[in-house]
């Protein structure tokens, strides 16, 4: 077998390897607990927060000149902060919707 040519080196020697911004990471948890918790209204919360993430995410990866990787995940956490947000919202009036109609029922007026 002969030998490997000549300048052969593993691709990660001398090298950093890129890492993933934390805050694309968080970005897409809580854009993903935004949309489960959207039920019990916390989407109205937890959206904006994880599209604020995303958009910063997103704005740190561009700016790092490659050190920084998960531009795809501060996406995904941004609409799915977004998501959350308008569930929570639609949520929240839709409690309130079925409030007033229950309390319409409720007490019949004389």
């Amino acid at each position: 077998m002969p030998p490997p040519p000549g300048g052969y080196a593993p691709a990660a020697v001398g090298y950093a390897g890129q890492r993933t911004d934390g805050l694309a990471i968080a970005s897409l948890v809580i854009g993903i607990v935004s949309i489960v918790c959207s039920i019990v209204c916390l989407g109205i919360v937890l959206g904006p927060t994880a599209a604020i993430m995303g958009f910063i995410s997103r704005q740190r990866i561009s700016t790092s000149g490659g050190a920084l990787g998960g531009g795809t995940l501060a996406l995904v956490g941004l609409i799915l902060g977004i998501v959350g947000f308008v569930a929570g919202v639609a949520a929240f009036f839709l409690y309130v919707y079925a409030g007033t109609l229950s309390n319409s029922f409720a007490s019949p007026s004389p």
